[in-house]
């Protein structure tokens, strides 16, 4: 009977933290270029009353199926899903969504590197491209004060108009990773390679699976509301049958105990 108790809190405890994942997706379902993440569980050990295969007789007969009993459920990982999301058109001129795999690359201010898909993109004091906190493209792309008509391509190319004369001002890259579920979460909407997500592979876009530039636009959040209603919705009804077994357990034990 104390085993009920204790699978059922491990299952409530399971649900909670589903919760919590699917609260942080609904809490950013207006964050520019988030991914929402999914929550994996897995079973815990098993008890084996009678051993798959174990011998039930002195002629040798074996148990085909055995008897296990399980404890319980544990988190096993969450995992975001790299689904594209909507683009939105901002009619921004430094605004870009990436249409396909890939991610732009910032440096940090301690000269780290970091990675993003939030296109949300200005000019700083100095001409340099710069993402909401200041912190520069990479590679390095400044754009003159007296610029004007300035373009960017589907494939990078960052191009305008000094002095009514054509220039060429750079061109923006992407990166892409073997294992983009793998890159860490910083916050800000900026990743960080790790050792399971792969070395990072810089490209062109439109070249290699990279994608495309899009000028004017930004890529949305890929949270589906009435999805994660659902799933909330699901958990919570999952997080009450675990709380009713506890009930349920708890009566027994109670029954047992009054038999005199």
């Amino acid at each position: 009977m104390i085993n009920a108790l204790r699978v059922a809190a491990t299952g409530m405890a399971a649900q909670q933290k589903n919760v919590d994942v699917l609260s942080n997706n609904i809490a950013n379902i207006s964050t520019t270029s988030f991914k929402r993440s999914e929550a994996s569980f897995t079973d815990l050990m098993y008890s084996n009353q009678v051993a798959v295969g174990a011998t039930t007789s002195a002629q040798g007969t074996l148990a085909p199926t055995g008897s296990q009993i399980g404890m319980g459920v544990r988190l096993g990982s969450t995992y975001r899903v790299q689904t594209q999301g909507p683009v939105e058109e901002t009619g921004d001129t430094f605004s870009m969504a990436i249409q396909g795999r890939g991610f732009f690359e910032i440096q940090l201010p301690n000269g780290d590197r970091a990675y993003t898909r939030d296109g949300n993109f200005r000019v700083n004091q100095n001409g340099d491209i710069v993402n909401k906190d200041g912190y520069l493209l990479q590679p390095a792309i400044n754009i003159p004060e007296d610029a004007v008509n300035i373009t960017i391509t589907p494939r990078g190319q960052v191009s305008g108009l000094v002095n009514q004369q054509a220039v060429d001002f750079g061109e923006i890259e992407l990166v892409m990773f073997q294992n983009e579920a793998g890159l860490e979460t910083l916050g800000e909407n900026l990743l960080r390679e790790t050792e399971v997500s792969g070395a990072p592979v810089i490209g062109e876009p439109g070249e290699d699976g990279a994608g495309t530039l899009l000028q004017g636009f930004i890529e949305r959040s890929n949270v589906d509301p009435v999805q994660e209603i659902t799933r909330l919705i699901t958990a919570q009804r999952a997080y009450e049958l675990n709380s009713r077994v506890i009930s349920t357990a708890d009566e027994m034990m109670s029954a047992v105990n009054q038999i005199r």
